[in-house]
């Protein structure tokens, strides 16, 4: 249509309808019901993107979004569609430049964040925990961080959560009271996140935001496909991945202000997956999110089946509209009908609850918001037909992607860097050997301890005997000198008595 402007189809009067390429990044919801034409509708849009040099990020989730890499088929009823919306001159089949992530690493570059990157919000969220469970894991963070001990992933936390319980009383004045049971039930809750595949998924080397911004050499911006077809089976982790990346761009991306075009541009397939069982705290936080990440430059598209599915808070946010048929069988589906109707700005040539229950496939009510951001009125559009691959795309095509991507060999492999499990084994090594120095210190100490008790033992027994024979000579001596006096006074008797028989005699 012009510069500014991304054809996206034909209104019932023939005039082309159009998304306002400036006004990309004011959010925008793809919704209908299975097979109403959504992911052709995704497509064309992310194609429309590209070739406004934007990148763009998409969810694949049943695996025919992949075909974007691929040339599309050429056959009589795509000839129709381009000359019924006069595309004979511009339009040729061709695939886009794309780059395919897997968080398993089976169909594109690895995906990974780390733990403390996703912190313990989105965390308690995957693993259900209560309140209180939460706010041990807060905890458990606070005291890593404390500690210096970083948590990339499972292991790291089972490693801190294991630390926490040894030391749980020394902290208890500082962080709180940490139960047993509290730690036992986040160790419990570990297992299932680890046997969807949280494994995989916490690590390194990390994803760069900024490795989505990329624009390839014919100007053309980059289409990342995330293949999500294994991944929609573990719901939690899917949305936590969401969740962690509109929170990883808006921290990590420059205010922008208005520009002629977005810097990037995301759609999330399955988005009722992100609202389920959803927390307020962490409502509030996608809505404060949606709010404000429009200002950083990105734009944000859910794609699902009724417009029920997204809260109305986040939905207010959501301007550019496409609206595929709904089916209304039960009062529950005819009040998502009507609820979808009035999401719209009215147009009277038609009765807008109407008409959604009468679309065919491949045919929208769209509403833009206009050059001044206004929205426009409804209007019935046929969506154009996409350049690319209608189909999953051959295996030797996505190969072929991955090779020449611009991110190749830098995720590919996973690095195990020096964390909190590193570091506590080594704590561990350093505690376990001091345990021993001390013990053979102690060892050493009671010998020698032991040694002076003998000695001293010894000592006292050798001045004991001392004792003892000085007594016995003492005793042999006062035995003598008793009978050298016996025998002093025998003699001295007998003398006397001689001497005075002497003496007597000569009287």
């Amino acid at each position: 249509m012009d510069e500014n402007m991304l054809y996206l189809g034909l209104n019932t009067e023939g005039e082309r309808v159009g998304l306002t390429l400036s006004q990309g990044n004011r959010h925008g919801l793809v919704a209908g019901a299975s097979g109403t034409g959504k992911t052709v509708t995704m497509k064309c849009m992310a194609e429309a993107f590209s070739n406004a040099g934007v990148p763009v990020f998409l969810c694949d989730v049943k695996g025919d979004v992949s075909g974007i890499a691929a040339p599309g088929a050429d056959n009589a009823g795509m000839q129709k569609r381009i000359d019924r919306f006069g595309l004979r001159e511009t339009f040729r089949f061709r695939g886009y430049p794309t780059v395919f992530y897997d968080i398993y690493g089976q169909y594109g570059h690895p995906v990974r964040a780390t733990i403390s990157d996703v912190g313990p919000s989105l965390l308690a969220r995957m693993m259900n925990l209560t309140d209180v469970q939460e706010g041990v894991l807060n905890i458990i963070f606070r005291i890593a961080d404390d500690r210096g001990l970083e948590i990339l992933d499972l292991k790291d936390l089972r490693a801190v959560i294991q630390y926490v319980s040894q030391h749980r009383a020394e902290y208890l004045t500082t962080y709180g009271n940490i139960a047993p049971t509290t730690l036992g039930a986040i160790v419990r809750a570990l297992l299932p996140l680890e046997n969807d595949g949280g494994d995989l998924f916490f690590g390194q080397p990390d994803l760069d935001i900024r490795d989505w911004m990329r624009t390839a050499p014919d100007g053309r911006g980059y289409i990342n496909v995330l293949h999500s077809v294994e991944l929609i089976r573990h719901p939690k982790i899917y949305a936590m991945f969401l969740l962690w990346m509109m929170a990883e761009l808006f921290e990590e991306l420059p205010e922008v202000g208005d520009a002629d075009k977005p810097r990037l541009v995301f759609f999330f397939d399955e988005a009722h997956l992100l609202f389920t069982d959803m927390p307020k705290a962490l409502l509030a936080q996608i809505e404060q999110t949606v709010k404000l990440i429009r200002s950083k430059g990105v734009g944000i598209y859910f794609v699902t089946q009724s417009p029920s599915d997204v809260p109305d808070t986040v939905l207010a946010q959501l301007s550019n509209r496409v609206q595929h048929a709904l089916r209304a069988y039960t009062p529950a589906e005819q009040k998502a009908v009507r609820t979808a109707a009035q999401t719209f700005r009215p147009n009277p040539a038609f009765k807008t609850e109407d008409v959604i229950m009468n679309l065919g496939t491949g045919e929208a009510l769209t509403s833009f918001l206009d050059r001044k951001g206004v929205p426009s009125i409804v209007q019935q559009t046929a969506i154009i037909c996409p350049e690319s691959l209608m189909a999953p795309c051959s295996e030797a095509t996505r190969r072929s992607a991955m090779s020449a991507s611009p991110v190749a060999g830098k995720y590919d492999e996973a690095v195990d860097n020096l964390s909190a499990y590193e570091r506590l084994e080594e704590q561990a090594k350093r505690d376990e050997a001091q345990a021993e120095l001390d013990r053979q210190r102690a060892e050493l100490e009671a010998e020698k301890a032991a040694l002076a008790k003998e000695k001293e033992k010894a000592k006292a027994e050798a001045e004991k005997k001392k004792a003892k024979e000085k007594e016995k000579k003492s005793k042999q001596a006062e035995r003598r000198r008793n009978k050298i006096e016996s025998q002093l006074i025998s003699t001295g008797g007998s003398m006397l008595r001689r001497g005075l028989l002497s003496v007597l005699k000569k009287l």
